[in-house]
C-alpha cells in the first residue's frame, strides 16, 4: 500500500513541510497496534505510542529532483520490541501532536522485521521514484 498521507501532501502544497530544511525521520510501526487511515491521519500522535517500535535519526543527504524524494540510508539503533510491518516518514517538530505524517510504506525489502536488539539498516530504494514521488 505504499502511499503518501493526504495531510502530508497538503503539507507540501501549503509549504508546511520543507523536505530540504525540516527534520525528517522514520518510525517503524507495528500494524497490529495501528491501522492506517491515509486520508485522515495527520500527526505522529495518530499512531499510538505502543505501535511505534523504533525511530531513526534525522535523514541526511535529502534530495528532491523532479518531485522525487531521496535521502541517504538510515539506521534504527538497538531495536527491541514488537515486530514491525511498516515504516512511516514524518516531519519531526519535537512534538508528536504537530509532527506531520508524510509517507506510509509497508511493501519494501526487509518488511516485516523482527527486532533482536541490534541495529536495523534502512536502505531506501535507488530506483526512479526513490523514497516517494509527489
Amino acid at each position: 500500500m505504499n502511499q503518501l498521507y493526504g495531510k502530508g501532501r497538503e503539507g507540501f502544497l501549503g509549504s508546511d513541510i520543507d523536505w530540504d530544511a525540516d527534520v525528517i525521520k522514520v518510525v517503524a510501526v507495528d500494524v497490529a497496534d495501528y491501522t492506517v487511515d491515509i486520508d485522515v491521519d495527520e500527526f505522529l500522535s495518530d499512531i499510538p505510542a505502543g505501535a511505534r517500535v523504533s525511530t531513526s535519526d534525522a535523514l541526511t543527504a535529502k534530495t528532491k529532483a523532479l518531485g522525487v524524494a531521496g535521502a541517504a540510508n538510515s539506521v534504527f539503533s538497538a531495536v527491541t520490541g514488537d515486530p514491525f510491518e511498516a515504516v512511516v516518514l514524518f516531519q519531526d517538530t519535537g512534538d508528536a501532536a504537530t509532527s506531520r505524517l508524510i509517507a506510509y510504506i509497508d511493501t519494501a525489502t526487509g518488511l516485516p522485521m523482527t527486532p533482536n536488539g541490534g541495529d536495523i539498516n534502512m536502505n531506501f530504494d535507488t530506483g526512479a521514484n526513490k523514497i516517494f514521488k509527489l
